[in-house]
């Protein structure tokens, strides 16, 4: 049965997953707090500052007005960036007068507080007006699935029927979603590739091989799930789609702006002439500063997130980080 989808956040994530919500028959209201967007979404069907190639369905409706988008829906889904999580959270329980399902595709840690997004969720939603609460994470570039390219995702969720829900409202011929009850995992895993990403575009702005990129990947995947496993999440997780096939595709494709931060890194720019070059947010710069301090409040050895925190936080040179990695003490490939 057709379903009525809010999606808050018209980046290219969120334009990409409407597209994918409209085929399948299900009603779109696409939000954004900029006015300017949502007239050119609604008068010429283009979102060219995101997806300057796609042409939109005359069915992808936007809004400006936040409880307008709201109104009667079935299920909300956040496509905001980690920052922006808690304070749209809370507008939007302002604005519910049932319970829906609550939807999040953005991958990160908040910054203070170093929680995850369906932990924010929680906290500004209140229970009565949430059936329950999903993550939607996995290999995905949005300038990938705007053209109908393969992708497979995960839907994840304590709550298993809400999972199944969320499956259904995307699965078709070229995005398949599988379904999880480690939102933990799911989350971290999300969340903490984006680190290793930033690393991988470093190597290549230095000019380092595809030995060096593998190895990065795969100790940083080893990262990753120690601090996972210290959080409560399954290990299996972190060899599923959220884990090993995210990091795969963040840290190799130049889609990722994850990559493109360390690229432009590892060319010798600074991390200011970075963020001023990139258009959008890059989540990974944020997160490896709650990583890192994460990793040292729980006594984790994080060294590759640590090597990144401090070329992002206290300007160490990328060359000599790479090096002190290279010549630590030798150690057990153990995880």
């Amino acid at each position: 049965m057709p379903k009525k989808i809010a999606v808050l956040g018209a980046g290219s994530w969120g334009t990409a997953l409407s597209m994918v919500l409209e085929e399948n028959g299900h009603e779109v209201r696409l939000w954004s707090h900029k006015q300017q967007q949502v007239d050119e979404i609604n008068q010429t069907h283009t979102n060219k500052s995101y997806l300057p190639e796609t042409i939109l369905s005359t069915r992808i409706k936007a809004y400006s007005d936040l409880a307008q988008a709201l109104e009667a829906v079935d299920a909300v889904l956040f496509v905001v960036p980690t920052k922006a999580i808690r304070e749209v959270a809370s507008k939007v329980a302002g604005c519910l007068s049932e319970p829906v399902v609550i939807v999040h595709a953005s991958k990160g840690l908040e910054q203070e507080t170093h929680k995850r997004i369906s932990v924010i969720l929680e906290e500004e939603i209140p229970v009565e007006k949430r059936k329950a609460i999903v993550a939607l994470s996995g290999p995905s570039h949005a300038e990938e699935v705007a053209v109908k390219d393969l992708t497979t995702i995960t839907s994840a969720s304590a709550d298993m029927e809400a999972a199944i829900f969320v499956q259904d409202l995307f699965m078709n011929d070229y995005f398949r979603i599988y379904t999880n009850q480690d939102i933990i995992g799911v989350e971290l895993g999300a969340a903490l590739k984006n680190i290793i990403a930033v690393g991988a575009g470093a190597l290549h702005g230095l000019g380092y091989g595809d030995n060096a990129k593998a190895a990065l990947m795969t100790r940083g995947l080893a990262e990753i799930s120690r601090l996972g496993v210290a959080f409560g999440a399954d290990p299996i997780t972190f060899l599923g789609l959220s884990g090993v096939g995210d990091l795969i595709v963040t840290c190799t494709s130049v889609h990722s702006r994850n990559w493109q931060a360390g690229n432009l890194l590892g060319q010798g720019k600074t991390l200011a002439a970075v963020l001023d070059q990139m258009e959008m947010v890059v989540e990974g710069i944020s997160t490896t500063k709650a990583a890192y301090e994460l990793a040292q409040e729980k006594e984790i050895e994080m060294p590759i997130t640590a090597a990144i925190y401090n070329v992002l936080y206290n300007e160490a040179d990328v060359k000599e980080a790479v090096a002190s990695l290279m010549t630590r003490g030798g150690k057990s490939e153990g995880y």
